[in-house]
């Protein structure tokens, strides 16, 4: 079967799972290869703005060919950068056609915008596509306005869900959470993302009771990740003499504002890290003894199911689907939520006693390159049949 995945954003800004799931494609046998366009921003990646390609250009990464393309946003103009990245991503895919032929099937990740320019390319030329969403309620709103909203992205987005042949949310809830951007008025089947449970494999923790239980967090300094919470829970555990450390990594975790309101909160056992690789962010899971995630809203936080790959419990909150709150391994608290944030980190720090083999056996069930690259080709089979 010949695949072309589409991501919706890329590196620089993310977008790993697509690179993922061709992977797993790739070594079920399958002819497999990515066809991105990156929209840069300026006032967020200034450096990669001005020396990033301005030629469309084809690298591998990790075995699998991507033919690549940078768009320089325009600032402010929100529906002109959408149309233009839609229309680059129709010329590149002309050109894909013309080296590759015509692959059997379009996979898409997120509907703004890959989905909506796979619609236009099965319109052209008949070929079937896929969605699978990864955005969040709270970044539509960011975008969108609260429901019910007159955004004139919604009709268009709308289209192109009711015109997949299967729409893929990450998590079940997700449909019912974005009905009130798309409706219901689709066909969907939840699916999960892939984690590499080869990388992120399980290793057993040497407990010491003589140190410090260390917790980590790998997300982004920003509101949606809920460090606000995070750190007030570790000034109430401070506070009660609990013995714990916390490691923090992400972007902007380095930062002024982060490292100013850990100050402001008189902290003294927070190690910040700054944005990590994969290989630091595994390095750091493997440092560990849990990890926490006092998220806001999230679809499929992949660091959780990483995290318990590796064999440490996770603690999330309420937005952490269903699909991830493995039993044993993952604790769920309320969102905004101090006192029972603290509550929860202070019990699993005092437990000591998790089964990390059958946790990381879970999710390997779950979320491993061969059980959904299989769940893949399956769909895409009963479709282009």
């Amino acid at each position: 079967m010949h695949i072309l995945e589409i991501p919706s954003f890329f590196t620089p800004y993310g977008g790993e799972f697509c690179l993922e799931q061709a992977k797993a494609l790739k070594a079920l046998g399958h002819e497999v290869r990515i066809l991105s366009n990156v929209q840069l921003g300026f006032t967020i990646g200034g450096k990669d703005y001005m020396v990033l390609p301005f030629t469309r250009f084809e690298h591998e990464r990790e075995g699998i060919t991507i033919y690549q393309s940078y768009q320089r946003g325009c600032p402010r103009m929100l529906h002109h950068n959408a149309m233009r990245w839609v229309s680059i991503v129709e010329s590149m895919f002309r050109t894909y056609v013309y080296r590759y032929g015509k692959p059997d099937i379009i996979h898409a990740h997120c509907a703004k915008w890959a989905g909506y320019a796979a619609m236009q390319i099965c319109r052209q030329y008949g070929i079937p596509y896929v969605i699978t969403e990864h955005l969040s309620l709270m970044s539509l709103e960011d975008e969108f306005g609260k429901a019910p909203s007159d955004a004139w992205q919604i009709p268009l987005l709308k289209q192109a869900y009711q015109q997949a042949a299967m729409v893929l949310p990450v998590s079940e809830e997700l449909v019912a959470e974005t009905a009130c951007y798309y409706g219901t008025d689709y066909r969907w089947q939840h699916l999960s993302n892939v984690i590499d449970t080869d990388f992120f494999h399980y290793a057993e923790r040497d407990y010491r009771t003589d140190s410090p239980f260390r917790f980590c967090c790998v997300a982004d300094y920003s509101y949606r990740k809920g460090y606000d919470v995070l750190l007030d829970a570790c000034r109430l555990l401070q506070d009660q003499g609990c013995d714990i450390e916390l490691h923090i990594a992400g972007r902007l975790t380095d930062r002024k504002a982060c490292q100013q309101a850990i100050a402001e909160r008189g902290l003294t056992q927070i190690v910040t890290h700054g944005q990590i690789d994969r290989e630091g962010v595994r390095t750091l899971l493997y440092q560990s003894d849990a990890l926490v995630l006092a998220s806001r809203s999230e679809v499929q936080p992949l660091v959780l199911l990483e995290a318990m790959s590796t064999g440490i419990p996770v603690i999330g909150t309420e937005c952490t689907p269903q699909n991830q709150r493995i039993a044993g391994g993952c604790t769920v608290v309320p969102i905004d939520d101090v006192e029972a944030l603290a509550a929860a980190m202070q019990h699993v720090a005092q437990e000591r006693n998790t089964d990390g083999k059958a946790i990381s056996d879970a999710v390997k069930r779950m979320a491993s390159p061969k059980v959904v690259g299989q769940q893949l080709v399956n769909l895409f089979n009963g479709i282009i049949v």
